[in-house]
């Protein structure tokens, strides 16, 4: 089968940072769907991973970790569903990702793609959606239907999480949405999805919420660049409001929560799949729930750039462009 994939740690830049591949089809295990891939979208978790994470000596890794297609074949465990099922999903990242043309994913993560959007828009979907919604209901805590009185501050509100975690706050949750933006056509896409105001990231954050008439806020969401604004969410909140994480930094100290007791929650979507806990079929579960959101009008796609079919070549432009900073929404690939 077709794959993408890397053998060494590259800049992307370079042609062999991305190569095709024919590898041997995989076989499902007992609880796993084979997918035939239709489309895929890129995440900065596929850069990072790229640069960092070596393959074994003289193996090839292949990444992805959102994709939409049709099941092919099902382990002898499977209860959810049969070949022909069209589904969407994020994977595990411990096992091989998606850039191929058969992939294998555990049922428990999967759910029926939503049946309105056509393959590219779905693409766009699967592992922001779960970030965002486990970030939203069981990091901050926010109950479905609550949060009237209270503001959720999201920073990098264009970005792929933060495009849908606009969208789940605004229809969810009674919280007002306040993003932050920092270029005319990203804070457009912010307002457009649904946030009550947008604010500059890149001036001083609190002078931006004031301006806006905002003192203060409840929660935060900090989707990039936490290292960068780190003081002045803290600034930003009010005492005993909680901060909800999901990007890597060199290091954080806690200690400058303490005087307003402000709580720090981690969000990482690959933990049920990575250790299957007893509650790995919450992120099957919500994906249904979004699917039918969408079918429903009430989300849509956050798909934002199209690159083309799936291969070397259009992968290393993709990841260019993810790299850039400049992404709005979520970038995909189609076809074989």
């Amino acid at each position: 089968m077709k794959a993408i994939g890397y053998r060494q740690n590259l800049p992307i830049e370079q042609p062999e940072s991305l190569i095709d591949l024919d590898l041997p089809e995989p076989q499902p295990g007992p609880r796993d769907l084979r997918v035939r891939v239709a489309a895929i979208s890129v995440n900065p978790v596929d850069t990072k991973v790229r640069r960092l994470a070596a393959p074994e000596a003289g193996q090839a890794r292949v990444l992805g970790w959102d994709a939409v297609g049709t099941v092919d074949a099902v382990g002898s465990a499977v209860t959810g569903f049969a070949p022909g099922d069209r589904v969407y999903y994020a994977g595990s990242i411990v096992r091989p990702g998606a850039n191929s043309e058969l992939h294998l994913v555990d049922e428990r993560i999967a759910a029926r793609a939503p049946a309105t959007l056509g393959d590219a828009e779905a693409a766009a979907l699967p592992l922001t959606a779960i970030t965002a919604w486990e970030l939203l209901f069981d990091r901050l805590q926010v109950p479905r239907g609550g949060g009237a009185g209270q503001t959720l501050l999201v920073t990098g509100g264009a970005g792929g999480v933060g495009s849908i975690l606009i969208q789940l706050a605004r229809q969810l949750t009674q919280l007002r949405v306040v993003a932050t933006a920092s270029r005319p056509q990203t804070r457009q896409w912010c307002l457009d999805l649904g946030a009550h105001v947008v604010v500059d990231h890149s001036r001083p954050l609190a002078a931006e919420l004031k301006a806006a008439g905002i003192e203060a806020v409840d929660l935060a969401a900090s989707l990039t660049q936490t290292a960068q604004h780190y003081m002045q969410l803290i600034e930003a909140l009010k005492p005993q409001g909680r901060l909800g994480v999901i990007d890597d930094m060199p290091q954080l100290d806690a200690m400058p929560l303490k005087t307003k007791a402000i709580s720090l929650h981690w969000e990482m979507m690959f933990t049920r799949s990575r250790f299957e806990t007893p509650d790995m079929a919450e992120q099957g579960a919500l994906l249904a729930e979004v699917a039918q959101l969408v079918d429903t009008g009430r989300l849509r796609t956050t798909l934002g750039e199209h690159y083309g079919r799936i291969d070397a070549t259009n992968l290393r432009r993709a990841h260019a462009f993810v790299e850039s900073g400049q992404a709005r929404g979520k970038v995909v690939l189609e076809g074989f």
